[in-house]
């Protein structure tokens, strides 16, 4: 009996074509509506909308959003500890973004507490894992507050007081310690 061979499959995923021309017959407000729906209901979306578009916030919703985001970003499943598990690089992104975003709108103390925040939920994600592979990206979060102080007009003894807090938060012992040590000295002397 001669063996059957399998259909030729076709690829079919290409949906661009058919999604603009979709989208092209709609209103602009029809759109914006379903972005921001859409926005509200997804994370990720309103993430990669503040990427693309660079949307402004307040202190106040940057603070709420830079919470959420390490939430996400320093989430992971207990199941999965002393295991190199996935993480959210968008969620770490989006604490630098909004560090970044509150330090230009002089508002360096609430970047320093929400980084305090960073470092006990991201040391804590780095202890749960095998090789804490996402520590460059909280130290990449963290350099961004570490630049703003080296420039900042703060008392000595307040940035002090944070690089000894951030050591204690830090369950670990390594994460961004040697930038912490020469910030500390740089204000001590």
């Amino acid at each position: 009996m001669p063996r059957r061979r399998p259909r030729k499959i076709i690829k079919t995923t290409d949906v661009d074509p058919r999604l603009r021309k979709a989208l092209a017959k709609r209103k602009k407000g029809d759109l914006v509506d379903f972005l921001v729906q859409l926005a509200t209901e997804n994370r990720g979306v309103l993430r990669q909308l503040d990427t693309t578009f660079g949307l402004e916030a307040s202190p106040d919703e940057l603070v709420a959003a830079t919470r959420q985001a390490i939430a996400d970003a320093t989430d992971y499943d207990d199941r999965d500890i002393n295991y190199n598990f996935d993480y959210d690089y968008a969620a770490y992104e989006a604490v630098e973004r909004n560090l970044t975003s509150l330090i230009k709108q002089k508002q360096l103390r609430l970047a320093m507490e929400l980084s305090l925040e960073l470092m006990d939920q991201g040391s804590e994600q780095v202890e749960m894992s095998d090789e804490g592979l996402m520590t460059s990206d909280i130290e990449e979060c963290l350099a961004v507050v570490a630049r703003a102080l080296k420039k900042c007009d703060l008392p000595a003894g307040d940035v002090v007081a944070w690089c000894a807090e951030m050591a204690k938060r830090d369950r670990v012992g390594f994460i961004f310690d040697q930038e912490l040590a020469a910030l500390r000295s740089r204000f001590t002397t």
